[in-house]
């Protein structure tokens, strides 16, 4: 799971003051951090906002990343429709939330979830806005600046939000 990667974004680097001297520098970094983490057959969810460059770049970034992958749109894809990133390079576009195991709702903005829900949910959209936590036990934020600009694999968060689970009933 990743979202907000931002490829090409100068002023998502600066706003979220980015660790990258420069765009170059975040982009290659992030195709690093992604290819040493994901395997050619890993299935990747990325959750929206994955570039801002045109459609020739988002294709070459594509064919650089590692594994099956698959966008749940967000704010900053929906100048293309979802059968063009297709085209591009995802396997499969969603412009609605998914539901991945029967369990994790995937979406680019936060969902309200409750704890009596049989649902967590997965999201991106709020990067290091701090009105978010990272983790609870039914909900993660994976915008990059969270996950240390690397995928992070879906049993981990699962992990997280467990032991943030047994937390809230130790209170």
């Amino acid at each position: 799971m990743i979202a907000d990667t931002h490829f090409g974004d100068e002023n998502i680097r600066l706003y979220e003051e980015r660790p990258f001297r420069d765009v170059e520098e975040m982009d290659l970094e992030m195709v690093r951090r992604w290819n040493g983490t994901v395997g050619d057959d890993d299935l990747v969810y990325h959750l929206g906002d994955f570039c801002s460059q045109g459609e020739d770049r988002c294709r070459e970034l594509l064919s650089q990343l590692k594994g099956h992958k698959y966008l749940v749109m967000g704010n900053h894809d929906l100048c293309l429709s979802a059968q063009k990133w297709r085209e591009l390079g995802f396997e499969e576009c969603y412009d609605l939330p998914v539901i991945l195991k029967g369990f994790f709702m995937l979406s680019h903005d936060p969902l309200y979830i409750s704890r009596s829900m049989p649902y967590a949910n997965l999201y991106g959209h709020v990067h290091n806005n701090p009105t978010y936590c990272s983790v609870s036990s039914r909900s993660a934020c994976v915008s990059v600046e969270r996950i240390g600009y690397t995928p992070v694999m879906l049993e981990e968060l699962r992990g997280r939000m467990i032991a943030e689970e047994s937390k809230e009933k130790n209170k």
